[in-house]
């Protein structure tokens, strides 16, 4: 199974799987240009392949994810104003690493810094 990525100005708005008989040649290998015109002609639009594993475009699309055309990657929506783009992942991350210990922390905007979680 194949999954492809329904773009709206960039901006993923639906992620479909597709047989693989439906995105393969009269050989039987699989081409993204076959999947994406089979999307395209069953529910129109613009469409990029996607997958779980991150082998295709970094990250596996989402609804809201953007496509990033030059770094040809899912991105995903930034979670806080202050993390910043890994660009070898295409993934947000954190201005200060998160500690590592048996304790559990979330992520506080207004000191960006990681806080600890009570239990």
């Amino acid at each position: 199974m194949a999954h492809f990525a329904q773009l709206e100005n960039n901006i993923v708005k639906q992620v479909i799987v597709v047989s693989n008989e439906d995105t393969a040649d009269e050989n039987g290998v699989e081409n993204e240009e076959i999947g994406i015109a089979f999307c395209s002609n069953l529910l129109g639009g613009t469409w990029k392949q996607t997958s779980y594993n991150g082998n295709i475009r970094k990250n596996y699309a989402g609804v809201g994810y953007t496509y990033d055309e030059g770094r040809d990657a899912f991105i995903a929506p930034k979670p806080y104003n202050s993390w910043l783009l890994d660009e070898t992942k295409a993934q947000w991350k954190a201005p200060v690493a998160m500690p590592i210990d048996d304790k559990r922390y979330s992520w506080d905007e207004e000191t960006t810094s990681w806080v600890e979680v009570a239990e």
